[in-house]
């Protein structure tokens, strides 16, 4: 069998972005389609990075970039919702001694670090793209863009996102699901002494917290039940981040006086999706958030994503064989490791939605962060 030599990539988020750059660092061919015109580099307020992501990002060779434009900590803090604080954990090294337990990052420049390399690759990328069509035979796949053209691939890879229409689109009838919980974000300058993240349960909110993303940058956050969005006006969402957060101590009310401009607000439901059996249909495969998605409460939708990648360009580049047996491995490899993930983070936020005062979130994160130290 000869050996494929063609890949499209479809999205260009994280997932999409990373596996670009591995599959051309061993000289596939790779074009990469982006349905958003600026590639999503604004979006966004930051970014948790902990060591099993910071792990990949340095085999895709942005590791100085990420450590020069984040900031590093290594604890995690408890604080009462006056400030207080009760309680200060050590994070586990999950990327392994020689790395930081966690990068906090402004989530645009990340993206634009992985912008970069996917262009310093020499992939082809055309943004404001979006795959319509896949017309698939046992040795490819011919795909209709929405501008009319076409091209044949002997493999695409839908890094698509939550919503992904390529999972539709090849059959997979998996959705994600509200799990009944929302988060308001924002950007905002750092306080003086801020230095790790601190989080509140209980409150207003079900939990705020705050993670520093570089020497003067911060971004908080604020969770509470879903809402109908349409209740929601937009000009509104300054108002309304504040008053969940106005009762709070500690860095607090520093925090809340840069929560002005509603545009600067975003506000996202919390879903969960995991695609039980096989990531792939023929030579269509998933990875990242079109396979998987959680509530960010153990800071991992990100790590998981980069993990896909890296996993998947490993074993595409470790064979000419790309097989439904290929394609089978990939999926057993990972769905042990994103399943725990998966369901932990689902099931902090149902702690908190059912008000329980004595569950062992420390310990749960403990666990996974644990797990995590293994190679994906």
């Amino acid at each position: 069998m000869r050996t494929p030599r063609t890949v499209l990539v479809v999205g260009g988020g994280s997932a999409g972005n990373a596996v670009t750059i591995l599959l051309r660092r061993a000289g596939l061919a790779v074009d990469l389609i982006e349905a958003k015109e600026d590639w999503n580099a604004t979006a966004g307020s930051g970014i948790t990075v902990q060591g099993n992501a910071l792990r990949v990002l340095r085999e895709l060779g942005v590791w100085e970039q990420v450590r020069a434009s984040g900031f590093g900590f290594g604890s995690l803090g408890i604080t009462a919702p006056d400030g207080t604080v009760l309680h200060v954990t050590e994070d586990i090294r999950s990327g392994g001694d020689d790395l930081p337990a966690t990068i906090g990052m402004q989530r645009p420049q990340l993206q634009r670090i992985l912008i970069d390399a996917v262009r310093a690759s020499g992939a082809s990328v055309r943004l404001g793209t979006r795959a319509e069509t896949f017309d698939q035979d046992a040795d490819g796949v011919r795909v209709r863009f929405n501008d009319g053209s076409e091209g044949r691939y002997d493999l695409v890879i839908a890094a698509d996102g939550m919503g992904s229409g390529t999972r539709a689109a090849i059959g997979i009838p998996d959705r994600p699901v509200p799990t009944g919980m929302a988060i308001w974000r924002i950007a905002a300058p750092r306080p003086e002494g801020l230095e790790r993240t601190d989080l509140t349960f209980g409150g207003d909110a079900y939990v705020a917290g705050y993670c520093p993303t570089s020497r003067n940058t911060i971004y908080a956050y604020a969770v509470e039940a879903n809402r109908d969005r349409g209740s929601i006006r937009a000009e509104s969402y300054a108002e309304e981040m504040r008053r969940l957060l106005r009762g709070y101590g500690g860095h607090w009310p520093e925090i809340v006086k840069h929560i002005e401009d509603p545009a600067k607000v975003n506000y996202t439901w919390y879903h969960r999706m995991l695609v039980e059996g096989p990531w792939h249909r023929g030579r269509v495969v998933l990875i990242g958030d079109a396979a998987h998605c959680c509530p960010p409460s153990l800071a991992q939708g990100a790590a998981m994503s980069l993990e896909d990648a890296l996993v998947l360009a490993e074993l595409l580049t470790g064979t000419d064989d790309w097989d439904d047996q290929l394609f089978q491995t990939y999926y057993e490899r990972r769905i042990p490791r994103v399943r725990p993930v998966v369901d932990a983070s689902v099931q902090i936020g149902q702690w908190q939605l059912d008000g329980v005062r004595d569950a062992d979130v420390a310990g749960l994160t403990k666990h996974i962060a644990t797990l995590l130290r293994d190679l994906p």
